[in-house]
């Protein structure tokens, strides 16, 4: 097991040259991170954290939440080179600290600061079939000072947790596969009903749970569209929480080396368009309109969503610089002509 934090606590995360299925994997697992207007006052982000969280089993119940995550899909083949990767986001709270003492905002040389809280991803990576590993990340501290007695604390829960995956076979050459995820984290019980649970409990959740699995050799079989022979083993694959579609180079024939689970729920090969000039965080609207109501914000609104989140001010910065072709180019766009069949007219 490989356990990897991919993310620069103090920025945004520094990941080069991304693959598709790299590109489309990170833009679901930061689905509905921050919504605009990408400030911290903003009603619809008071309650964040709202897509594929696991929560300890403790607290799940009483919450309403998940304490476990399950995939099944069918593969073909062999399954010796299977590798399965689980990522997933963990929150971390930023205190701005002066003088020792945790305050809720702070201006320093006409750059705002305030308290909140940012993620840092996380993977869990487990090959071959069968095979469990333990999720076990210590907590911790990162402080960024910011001159004099000022700083920023980042400090993150100790999460604990499971990941399994087994297999048994459902035809000739094809096996069902599972991949269950389970959250095993200690964490005070939340009264039942009581304001804010969720959020406080968040911290020690699994977030934004997306599972890949790849195969080199083998191949998983599509579960909107499976062949005819397979359509009833498809049928009874159960998956709780997640839903996985076929990602990466489409042969045509309801097959690939590999799938990503998401709680977004997609279709086969879904793609990252390539006019989008990046994340957004809501994939329900469109680029364009967000860019252009991310250019209508004041100053102080642009202000405020600087401070909130350095992803918000990474968003800011791109959008501000994209030129009028690239605008233009967000409008729309024809990928495909098609013959008309007449049906319908």
């Amino acid at each position: 097991m490989t356990l990897t934090d991919h993310s620069d606590l103090s920025g945004v995360p520094t990941v080069p040259d991304l693959s598709e299925v790299e590109k489309i994997t990170r833009t679901c697992l930061y689905e509905g991170y921050l919504l605009w207007p990408y400030r911290r006052s903003a009603l619809k982000n008071t309650k964040r954290w709202t897509f594929g969280a696991v929560f300890p089993a403790a607290c799940a119940d009483v919450l309403g939440e998940r304490a476990v995550m399950t995939t099944q899909v069918l593969h073909e083949g062999p399954a010796d080179d299977l590798t399965v990767r689980v990522r997933f986001l963990q929150v971390v709270d930023r205190t701005v600290m002066r003088d020792g003492h945790p305050v809720d905002e702070l201006t320093l040389a006409g750059e705002r600061y305030v308290s909140w809280q940012e993620v840092t991803e996380r993977e869990v990576v487990l090959t071959g079939v069968p095979g469990t590993s333990a999720v076990d990340i210590p907590e911790g501290t990162d402080t960024e000072p910011l001159g004099g007695t000022a700083a920023l604390v980042r400090t993150w829960r100790r999460l604990s947790g499971t990941v399994e995956v087994t297999a048994e076979p459902v035809a000739d050459g094809v096996r069902r596969l599972t991949v269950r995820i389970a959250n095993t984290t200690d964490c005070p019980v939340p009264e039942r009903g009581a304001r804010h649970a969720r959020e406080a409990a968040a911290a020690y959740a699994f977030v934004s749970t997306h599972t890949v699995l790849h195969c080199e050799h083998g191949r998983f079989v599509s579960l909107l569209d499976p062949p005819t022979a397979l359509r009833d083993q498809a049928a009874a694959c159960c998956n709780e929480g997640t839903w996985p579609v076929l990602v990466g180079t489409d042969d045509g024939d309801g097959r690939a080396h590999t799938v990503l689970s998401s709680p977004v729920t997609l279709y086969d090969f879904p793609r990252v368009a390539p006019e989008s000039p990046g994340d957004l965080f809501d994939g329900t609207e469109i680029d364009q309109l967000l860019v252009l109501s991310v250019l209508s914000l004041t100053e102080e609104e642009q202000a405020e969503a600087r401070a909130s989140d350095p992803r918000a001010r990474e968003i800011l910065d791109r959008c501000a610089g994209l030129g009028m072709d690239e605008l233009m180019g967000l409008h729309g766009a024809i990928r495909e002509f098609r013959a008309a069949t007449g049906e319908g007219m």
